[in-house]
């Protein structure tokens, strides 16, 4: 038998995975809704996905080498990498995903330009799933509806996965990144060559931060927020609009954009032989909002899981299989997602808190921690020396801020 496998959305989570599966030999079936979709998100990706991921030049937009933190009151504090060699990649999801999309094409994936509106769900182990979806290739957007069936399925839809519906995997929190894209006249854009910057305060994001980060010809302005109504959303970004107007003047919107972003793990995500990665699973990270690489990550480690468990697609892997790929992704990433929480729950819950951690952040040490997770996706631990210099830091800062008041 060859094992078939269809992987549904081909965002950096599905197309890791299919170029996986596909690289193996595994009969592999790519679906993506939406060809030529620009999932609005910061599109900020460490600089150890470059290399893992084998990203040429050309996709990244602009290397970032300066960030601003600019606290609720408006202190600014500069991080600026001091390694020439590091660099925070910033990109366009439609030229990062696309990519990644061929590529997994290009290696034997088979693309398919589909809505996936059913899952049928086999009663034992071995019968297939049956797959119904609206294919866009003939028929334009009204599609034609076909079948298709599969031993396995991986759920990379998203933050609204129909897989994750169809499987049960249980509901999570979720915040909304809203965003506009802004076209600056040259002087401005010379500005942000290699800037990004990042707002926190009450008035631009309420538990999360803002942020006006450089793309290739324009930089996205946008905020995050739990606050999912319009018109909290609406004004968190005035808010941006408001403390970045300066930078900002003369700028035209070209685009608008808002998309969910999942607060945390899903409660189920595998049942029977369906795996969720990336958005779909809920690996978004609690503090920074970062997805990017833990979903292109998560979409390769399921798949390299499934190439092991079926001897290379000779065998039909059970649930038990598909959960050894959970057991190993928390194994690796579950520290890094608690340390985000706790700092997220102490750093965002108050003006005085978000002052104290931007002060924290003018520390050397701390910067260095700070780039080595995220450049590199490692928790660090510091020497014991540093570590206790930090915490000392970390309290005093809150003492001088009152943020440890109840």
């Amino acid at each position: 038998m060859t094992l078939r496998v269809a992987v549904v959305g081909s965002g950096p989570a599905g197309s890791s995975a299919a170029e996986t599966l596909a690289k193996a030999g595994i009969e592999t079936y790519l679906i993506e809704r939406k060809l030529d979709n620009a999932k609005p998100c910061g599109g900020a990706i460490p600089l150890c996905m470059v290399s893992e991921f084998e990203l040429p030049p050309e996709i990244i937009d602009r290397r970032v080498r300066k960030m601003k933190m600019i606290s609720p009151s408006n202190r600014e504090v500069d991080i600026n990498l001091v390694n020439e060699e590091e660099y925070i990649g910033m990109c366009r999801r439609e030229v990062l995903d696309g990519f990644l999309r061929e590529r997994a094409a290009k290696l034997g994936a088979n693309l398919i330009n589909a809505t996936v509106h059913k899952l049928d769900i086999p009663t034992n182990n071995t019968d297939p799933y049956t797959i119904h979806y609206v294919d866009h290739t003939e028929g334009g957007a009204q599609g034609i509806a076909k079948t298709l069936k599969v031993d396995l399925v991986i759920g990379a839809d998203g933050a609204n996965s129909r897989i994750a519906k169809e499987m049960d995997a249980g509901d999570y929190n979720y915040a909304i990144a809203f965003q506009e894209r802004i076209r600056l006249p040259q002087d401005k854009m010379a500005y942000y060559n290699d800037m990004a910057e990042m707002y926190v305060g009450n008035d631009v994001s309420t538990d999360f931060y803002a942020w006006v980060f450089p793309k290739y010809d324009h930089v996205a302005v946008g905020t995050g927020t739990m606050q999912v109504n319009k018109a909290s959303i609406k004004q968190l970004q005035a808010g941006i609009r408001a403390r970045a107007s300066e930078k900002l003047a003369g700028g035209q919107i070209i685009k608008v954009e808002a998309h969910p972003i999942p607060e945390h793990p899903r409660p189920r995500r595998v049942v029977g032989r369906i795996a969720l990665v990336g958005d779909a699973a809920g690996y978004v990270t609690k503090s920074s909002g970062e997805g990017i690489y833990f979903a292109a990550k998560s979409g390769r480690m399921c798949a390299e899981t499934i190439v092991e468990v079926s001897n290379s697609g000779a065998r039909i892997p059970t649930e038990n299989d598909l959960k050894l790929y959970l057991k190993r992704w928390d194994k690796k990433y579950g520290l890094t997602y608690k340390v985000l929480d706790i700092l997220q729950t102490v750093f965002y819950r108050s003006d005085a808190t978000r002052e104290a951690f931007v002060e924290m952040c003018d520390d050397m040490d701390v910067q260095r921690l700070t780039f080595d997770s995220y450049l590199y996706k490692t928790v660090v631990p510091a020497n014991p020396i540093t570590q206790l210099k930090i915490t000392a830091k970390t309290i005093a800062s809150l003492l001088r801020g009152n943020a440890l008041a109840p």
